[in-house]
């Protein structure tokens, strides 16, 4: 299979070149995502229009596996060329982003490097000691989108808090709060943690596994899969703007 998969190989960035398979008209080949950038054919320096259809190698592409793009840091799946991009997308051994929510920070690394990345990038996040830790989010009325970061430490773990507000059509906005684990998915299973808004004879709870980074903040609120209220909720527990959440993370037994 090595030596099939190996005639796939891209001259240029060395990923697979995958289905639609196009050639130059010599018949060399060169990745989709390349010849968007390319004028000449990187191997004879000969025109790359028009496109030609190499149907021979699609269908041989069609017979083989291929091996997952993070093979070099560990995945050892090898998968056909239709389930590869969706594999990549989830596979735990690819790069973990910055797990800060909005999108202005586009640091990538391993995980091991993600709280230093954090402590020296993010230095405005605070980091609070203890399995049941009170997360206080100040002016809950600003204008707009809003979020509020906290790290929680405890059980040899980083856990990160986020409390989101987002605008969700016509000036309503929603509240949403969640806990990621500094880890894979995996040792998230491990835990359990729990939000609770109290105040005025009055208990909202949410219980729940955190999510690991990898799979960030934004599935967690896309799914409503987290603690979810609106701001008339909001008002009924602040305090002069101020949001107290209690959180309390704890080991699942295996």
């Amino acid at each position: 299979h090595h030596e099939l998969t190996s005639l796939f190989e891209c001259p240029v960035c060395f990923d697979y070149v995958l289905p639609p398979i196009l050639q130059c008209q010599a018949g060399h080949l060169v990745c989709n995502q390349c010849r968007q950038k390319l004028s000449l054919c990187p191997t004879c320096r000969g025109s790359l229009s028009p496109s030609i259809r190499n149907l021979a190698m699609e269908k041989v592409a069609s017979a083989v596996l291929f091996p997952c793009k993070y093979a070099t840091t560990g995945c050892s799946l090898t998968l056909h060329h239709t389930e590869k991009p969706d594999h990549e997308d989830i596979c735990e051994y690819r790069p973990y982003s910055c797990p800060c929510p909005g999108t202005s920070c586009k640091w990538q690394g391993s995980l091991e490097a993600v709280m230093s990345h954090l402590m020296h990038a993010h230095k405005s996040i605070t980091t609070l000691q203890g399995e049941d830790i009170v997360f206080l989010a100040t002016d809950i009325n600003l204008p707009g989108a809003v979020d509020w970061v906290m790290m929680q430490s405890c059980f040899g773990h980083h856990f990160m808090l986020v409390l989101e507000k987002q605008e969700k059509y016509e000036g309503h906005q929603q509240f949403f709060a969640i806990v990621l684990l500094i880890g894979t998915r995996k040792q998230a299973e491990n835990f359990a943690y729990r939000l609770e808004l109290n105040g005025n004879r009055r208990r909202l709870t949410w219980e729940a596994t955190p999510r690991s980074i990898h799979d960030g903040v934004a599935a967690a609120t896309l799914n409503s899969d987290c603690l979810v209220f609106d701001t008339a909720i909001a008002h009924l527990f602040a305090d002069n703007g101020n949001l107290g959440i209690n959180v309390t993370i704890s080991t699942c037994c295996p």
